[in-house]
């Protein structure tokens, strides 16, 4: 299924004839759907700091009410970027990242697999936060294994220029997201905002591979990036999972050349047996930390095959999806299985810790 995202889109959307909260708000509960400029001018009077909680709740969830489009959250995305600390990083680049909010509580399958992609060859840059509805997010994990989270953006960038993969902790690079934090706190339930971290890394990959947990945000999600003429991946696991998931199928957006085609993985065509979602539940910190350890030590089972898969697929992101994607995925498996097995992670992991760190201290 191809799905061509342009340029028109945006002309089709219906702009409000004058720009203010009331306006917006209104548009959306009547079931307008704004223009990426529209948008663009609400994220920016919030991370001005001027709209109040009220009005930022409010649209949050009339916009969530009505369905996100693909250009709304282009514009969203976009102001976010405009009010951000923003980074460049040489040669390909590569995030991978889940938005989190399937509740599934699992292990750190994205963070392993920055790891494993990373030691097989991709330069990774991450973009994450702490947990938000899980009981240990990417930031977390880090930082336990030892990684240095709040380094200057130079440095930063020097982690990735020297290590292979560096992280973005995402409170240093969007200060001025904490505009919304208190209404996002306060409503407790996903708006679209659980959905903009991805399309926010301040470094821009140049591929990425998303996985994101409800399934209608996938297209839209997929849409914006095709939007940006990007390379990616957007997946989510058919069981629910914001990961490529062993217990099943999974659907994927595979996006380029300005275009996004929905596709079906199935991991058994790449030799994965079936594991049920238990086999990836996580623990606290220290519990999610160990997994990782056991990873790059190459321990064998149903966390190392979920990684594999997950870790393969971004490498098919980053070296473009041409014909199959169950082939594309499966050598990207191979060369991550690799990574592992030659202790090529092991490595990747103790050089991340050790180049952080040291960059730390001489500060």
């Amino acid at each position: 299924m191809n799905v061509p995202v342009t340029p028109e889109q945006d002309q089709r959307a219906s702009a409000v004839e004058e720009r203010s909260w009331s306006h917006l708000i209104t548009a959306l509960l009547g079931g307008v759907t704004l223009s990426s400029a529209d948008t663009a001018w609400a994220m920016n009077e919030i991370m001005a700091g001027s709209a109040t909680d009220a009005q930022i709740a409010g649209f949050a969830i009339a916009l969530r009410a009505k369905g996100e489009s693909v250009s709304e959250v282009t514009g969203l995305a976009q102001g976010m970027l405009d009010n951000a600390i923003r980074i460049s990083v040489d040669g390909p680049t590569l995030d991978i990242v889940g938005t989190g909010g399937d509740r599934a509580h699992t292990v750190n399958v994205s963070t392993m697999a920055a790891i494993v992609a990373s030691a097989a060859g991709a330069r990774v840059v991450k973009h994450g936060n702490r947990a938000a509805s899980s009981s240990c997010g990417t930031a977390d994990v880090l930082e336990r294994l030892g990684v240095v989270l709040d380094l200057p953006p130079e440095l930063t960038v020097r982690v990735a220029r020297e290590a292979g993969v560096t992280f973005c902790f995402a409170p240093l690079f969007h200060p001025s997201l904490r505009y919304a934090a208190k209404p996002r706190r306060e409503l407790a339930v996903p708006t679209v905002f659980n959905f903009l971290g991805p399309l926010t890394n301040p470094a821009q990959p140049t591929a990425s591979a998303i996985g994101v947990f409800d399934e209608r945000m996938c297209e839209v999600i997929a849409g914006v990036f095709a939007r940006r003429g990007s390379s990616a991946l957007v997946f989510r696991g058919d069981d629910g999972l914001d990961e490529l998931t062993t217990a099943t199928t999974s659907t994927v957006w595979v996006v380029e050349g300005g275009q996004a085609r929905r596709e079906r993985l199935d991991p058994a065509d790449l030799g994965i047996e079936r594991s049920g979602p238990d086999a990836l539940r996580g623990g606290d910190v220290e519990f999610n930390a160990q997994a990782v350890r056991d990873l790059v030590a190459g321990r064998p089972g149903p966390v190392r095959d979920a990684v594999l898969l997950n870790a393969g697929a971004a490498l098919a992101a980053v070296e473009g999806v041409d014909g199959s994607l169950t082939d594309a995925v499966r050598a990207g498996y191979g060369r991550a299985a690799e990574a592992v097995d030659s202790g090529a992670a092991e490595r990747r992991l103790a050089s991340w810790v050790e180049t952080s760190q040291g960059l730390a201290k001489a500060l």
